[in-house]
C-alpha cells in the first residue's frame, strides 16, 4: 500500500507559515535542494491543497525556461511536469488540468482508493489546510519535516484540532549547514 508523507518546513514552535501565510523565514540552499531532489526523484505523485497547487502551477511548469533558471529550478521543473498531481479542492475543475486529479468529496474513500493503486509514496507538499483535513481522517502515514531555526510566536500551525494522540517513529534525522534539521517520521498505526 502506498503511503502519504507530509513534507513541510516548520518553525521550532510548530508553525508552517506566518499569520498571513508568509514563508520568507524558511531557509533553503543548494545543499537542502540537492538532498530533497534526490528523495523526491523516486516519487511519482504529489498531493496539494488548492492554494499550494495554484502557486506551484504558476511557477514550476515553466521555471526551467527562464534565462536565469537555477539548477534547482531546472531539476524541480522537470520533476513537477512528469509526476501525477492530486489536489484537494471543492472549487477547481478537473477538465482542463493535465495529469491532475481533483478530490472534492469523499476524502477518506478517495484517498484510500489511491493508496491501494500501483505507485510509489505520495508526497503532500506544504498545504496546511489539506494536511489538517488528512490528519482528521487519519490518512497521513509519515512526516518529513524540515525544522527551521526560528520561533515565529504565531502563524499557521502544522498540527491543530488533534483529537487523538499520533505516535511517531523516528526514521532519521539530519542537520544541514544552514541550521535546518530534517526529521523523518512514520506514524505508528
Amino acid at each position: 500500500m502506498r503511503k502519504i508523507i507530509s513534507f513541510m518546513h516548520i518553525s521550532l514552535d510548530g508553525f508552517v507559515a506566518g499569520v498571513n501565510g508568509e514563508m520568507n523565514w524558511i531557509k533553503v540552499d543548494e545543499e537542502l535542494f540537492d538532498h530533497v531532489g534526490k528523495r523526491i526523484s523516486g516519487t511519482d505523485t504529489a498531493l496539494y491543497g488548492r492554494a499550494t497547487y495554484q502557486m506551484m502551477e504558476g511557477y514550476w511548469p515553466t521555471a526551467a525556461d527562464r534565462p536565469n533558471a537555477s539548477k534547482h529550478d531546472i531539476e524541480h521543473s522537470a520533476w513537477y511536469k512528469k509526476i501525477h498531481k492530486l489536489v484537494l479542492s471543492k472549487t477547481l475543475q478537473e477538465a482542463d488540468l493535465s495529469d491532475t486529479t481533483i478530490i472534492s468529496n469523499n476524502l477518506a474513500t478517495r484517498i484510500n482508493e489511491i493508496k491501494q493503486q500501483e505507485g510509489k509514496e505520495i508526497l503532500l507538499f506544504g498545504s496546511p489546510t489539506a494536511t489538517h483535513s488528512l490528519i482528521a481522517e487519519n490518512l497521513i502515514d509519515g512526516y518529513w519535516l524540515f525544522v527551521n531555526p526560528i520561533i515565529l510566536g504565531q502563524g499557521i500551525p502544522l498540527f491543530k484540532d488533534i483529537k487523538d494522540r499520533i505516535k511517531l517513529n523516528l526514521l532519521m534525522s539530519r542537520q544541514f549547514s544552514n541550521g535546518v534539521t530534517e526529521l523523518s517520521y512514520l506514524v505508528d498505526k
